[in-house]
């Protein structure tokens, strides 16, 4: 790689890392569209470019994750019990998510995370308040949500903090409770995710330098070298700051970035 694009992924891993100990997200939302056009400018097959972005942003999430979920298990934050009862769905439709983006042609991809960062970001400005009674459901809920937020998270290439923490307030489970759990199921699904695009694309291995499956190794590296310094830094703020201006100044960011990913999906 040269050295402006070594450059561009470091910036964009402090960032990710950033957010993802902020608001308990992966960062794929802020990775995917940028991947997509930094290997754009590197001229790599474009049939295969938003793949590629989405299978390194979940690649990149395992390392984010860990380091994230430690700064929040320190303040006690994490609620372990939950985030176990969601687990296993999670990994079962991240695996089923990663194979269906697999065989999805570029531009439907592009659109359907267009579609989706922008009905995130929607979800994140209205700011609904659940019913005070309403409580996490049980046994069979739980794997069901769980499926939902691993496919979804599989295919768009994110964390699943986007479908997670939205779930818990719907919940009533506490912001700062729900960002920190959140983060403690970015990894599952990284994990899944990744070994799925590694699976559907290993026809592709070597026709790219660095490329394993969809996932690009060196890509990979670079950001998450910065992605793990910063995600520290993330948490810290996020228990000392109201997040409702971060949260709605982060919608805007997102629908800017859903318009860029609608254009790749329009331009093919």
């Amino acid at each position: 790689m040269d050295l402006a694009l070594v450059a561009a992924l470091l910036a964009l891993g402090a960032a990710i890392g950033f957010a993802a100990g902020l608001l308990g997200i992966g960062g794929g939302m802020l990775t995917v569209p940028f991947m997509t056009l930094l290997f754009t400018l590197q001229k790599f097959p474009p049939q295969h470019i938003v793949h590629m972005a989405i299978a390194t942003s979940l690649a990149t999430i395992m390392f984010t994750s860990i380091s994230s979920v430690r700064a929040h298990h320190k303040r006690g934050a994490v609620l372990w019990p939950v985030a176990a009862r969601l687990a296993p769905g999670i990994l079962f439709g991240s695996l089923v998510g990663a194979k269906l983006a697999g065989a999805m042609p570029s531009r439907w991809l592009a659109l359907f995370f267009a579609l989706f960062v922008g009905f995130s970001a929607t979800q994140m400005l209205l700011d609904r308040k659940p019913k005070p009674h309403r409580q996490l459901p049980g046994a069979g809920g739980m794997f069901g949500a769980g499926g939902a937020i691993g496919m979804l998270s599989a295919i768009v290439g994110a964390g699943g903090g986007f479908l997670s923490v939205p779930f818990m307030l719907w919940c009533n489970v506490r912001i700062h409770n729900a960002v920190a759990t959140s983060a403690s199921l970015g990894f599952p699904i990284a994990v899944a995710g990744t070994v799925g695009y590694v699976v559907s694309g290993w026809h592709l291995t070597g026709t790219v330098p660095g490329l394993v499956g969809y996932v690009h190794v060196p890509a990979l590296l670079t950001l998450a070298a910065a992605s793990v310094l910063t995600a520290p830094l993330g948490a810290r703020v996020a228990h000392s700051l109201d997040t409702g201006r971060l949260k709605r100044v982060f919608a805007l960011l997102l629908y800017l970035l859903a318009g860029y990913m609608l254009y790749k999906a329009t331009r093919g």
